[in-house]
C-alpha cells in the first residue's frame, strides 16, 4: 500500500455480485476504512466476499455536512475506499464533491475500472456508440421540460437513467418532444436473472410498458436526431 493518503473509487456490481474485479476485492479488504452510500447495502457485498472492514456513511444527504471531517479522516489514513450501492462512484452517485476536495488537499485519487450501468445498455442498444451523450437522471421538476427540449436536438445517441415509477411519464414526455417514431431501447435489471432489453419506437415502448409492472433500475438509450 502507498504510504501517502489516497482515495480509491471502487466500482461495485450493478446486480450480479460476480461482476467485481480481484483488485477491487483486495482494495476493499486492505483499505483503512470504506465510505459507503448505504452501509446496509454494502454490507451484503462485503459479507459475500468475506470482507470485514469499517464502513462509514457517505451519501447525497450528508456529503456536504461530512465533507470536511471526511477529508480530515482521509488525511490521517493511508488508503480509503469509496463505494456506492451499485456502479462507479461519481456517475449519478456521490463522489464528485469528495474527489474535488481530495484534489484540493493534495490527496491522491484513483478510480478502478468496473461496472457502470449505461455502458452495457448503450452497447447492446444497437445505436451508434462512436459518439454519445450521457444525461443521467432528468430533473424531476424544475428544468425538466427545458432539458427534454435540449435532448430532442441531440444528433448523437443519448442515455438517460430512470426509476421504475417514472418510466411511463418519461416515455410520454419523450414522445411529446422527440416524436413517437424515435427509436430507443429500455434496459432493465441489467446483469440480473431477469435482465430485459426492449427495443422499438418510443410509442411501441410506451405501449409495452403501459400494460406491465415495472421493477428495477432503468437505462433508456435513445437514437440521435436523424436528418
Amino acid at each position: 500500500m502507498n504510504n501517502q493518503p489516497r482515495l480509491i473509487l471502487v466500482p461495485t456490481p450493478i446486480g450480479n455480485l460476480e461482476d467485481i474485479t480481484y483488485r477491487a476485492v483486495r482494495i476493499l479488504a486492505e483499505a483503512d476504512f470504506i465510505l459507503a452510500e448505504d452501509t446496509r447495502t454494502s454490507s451484503v457485498l462485503l459479507k459475500h466476499y468475506g470482507i470485514s472492514n469499517k464502513l462509514s456513511a457517505f451519501h447525497q444527504n450528508n456529503e456536504h455536512k461530512v465533507l470536511e471531517s471526511t477529508i480530515q479522516k482521509i488525511l490521517q489514513s493511508k488508503t480509503v475506499a469509496l463505494i456506492t450501492d451499485a456502479g462507479t462512484p461519481g456517475i449519478s452517485d456521490p463522489g464528485f464533491l469528495l474527489v474535488r476536495e481530495c484534489l484540493k488537499n493534495d490527496i491522491e485519487v484513483e478510480c478502478l475500472p468496473g461496472p457502470t450501468a449505461f455502458v452495457p445498455a448503450l452497447v447492446n442498444s444497437g445505436f451508434p456508440t462512436d459518439h454519445f451523450i450521457f444525461e443521467g437522471f432528468l430533473p424531476v421538476k424544475k428544468g425538466r421540460q427545458t432539458r427534454l427540449q435540449l435532448c430532442a436536438k441531440f444528433e448523437y445517441t443519448f442515455v438517460l437513467y430512470e426509476s421504475p415509477h417514472r418510466l411511463l411519464k418519461t416515455l410520454q414526455e419523450l414522445i411529446t418532444h422527440l416524436g413517437p417514431d424515435r427509436r430507443a431501447c429500455v434496459s432493465r435489471e441489467l446483469t440480473k436473472i431477469y435482465e430485459e432489453n426492449i427495443r422499438g419506437s418510443l410509442a411501441e415502448l410506451l405501449e409495452y410498458y403501459d400494460s406491465r409492472p415495472v421493477k428495477g433500475e432503468i437505462v433508456i438509450v435513445i437514437e440521435g436526431l436523424q436528418e
